[in-house]
């Protein structure tokens, strides 16, 4: 019988032997790299940045302050606002004050000048004069007329009250002739009433007349007339209040 002879290959089985794998220090330096970021990582957020926390409560505290300081301003604003508010309103008042005690200061200059008036009038020295114009005056107006004022007074009889009608007219001089302006002529219609007076002492009668175009005034004749008789006057233009009986 043939006998076989020795195969010249050897079968060994794996893992048998001594040797190491070769992964197992690579595990071991993955998992120590590992530890080393996780160590770097640690000690960089405790002594990279050892006061983090007291750095986000300033923040919030700065915030809060902010906050205050922002309503603190919008309450100031308020207030200057209120206070201009209030300046206007006093100002304002102010004006209105200053304007009244103006007209209360001219009333009473005004009432102090017909107190006067009346002393000198009724008093134990004057002389006592019957129904009379004490005097007259006229301004220009803007729109061409003139404002006239009559003052009429009478002292003779100190409990009567007289009433009735004042008239006046006016001469003077047109295109070189003596002219004279009658009632309804001053008045531009006819049949014109006189102004009706009604007085105890003294009376102011006030009106608008118009003037003829070039005329030039140089007296006014004031003609009153009642149930307890009348009178006429004359006065210059220029000089009110100088007037004559006749």
């Amino acid at each position: 019988m043939t006998q076989r002879s020795p195969s010249r290959f050897q079968i060994t089985p794996r893992g048998s032997g001594s040797a190491r794998p070769g992964w197992v220090p690579i595990a071991v330096l993955a998992g120590a790299w590992l530890l080393s970021l996780l160590l770097v990582g640690w000690l960089a957020a405790r002594y990279a940045s050892p006061d983090a926390g007291g750095l986000r409560s300033k923040l919030d505290q700065s915030e809060q302050q902010v906050q205050q300081l922002r309503t603190q301003i919008e309450e100031l604003r308020q207030r200057q606002a209120t206070l201009e508010a209030s300046d206007r309103i006093s100002r304002a008042a102010n004006n209105e004050v200053q304007v009244s005690l103006a007209e209360r200061d001219e009333e009473i200059a005004g009432l102090r000048a017909d107190v006067a008036f009346y002393e000198r009038l009724v008093g134990s020295t004057s002389q006592r004069k019957g129904l009379n114009a004490h005097s007259v005056e006229f301004t220009a107006e803007a729109a061409g007329t003139w404002h006239y004022s009559v003052v009429l007074t009478q002292n003779l009889n100190r409990g009567a009250i007289s009433k009735g009608q004042m008239r006046f007219s006016v001469e003077g001089v047109k295109d070189g002739k003596l002219t004279t302006v009658s009632w309804d002529e001053l008045h531009q219609n006819k049949g014109v009433p006189g102004q009706e007076y009604s007085f105890r002492y003294f009376q102011q009668l006030d009106g608008s007349v118009m003037l003829p175009r070039d005329f030039t005034p140089q007296r006014v004749r004031v003609s009153l007339s009642g149930p307890g008789g009348g009178a006429t006057q004359t006065f210059d233009w220029k000089l009110a209040g100088s007037g004559r009986g006749e």
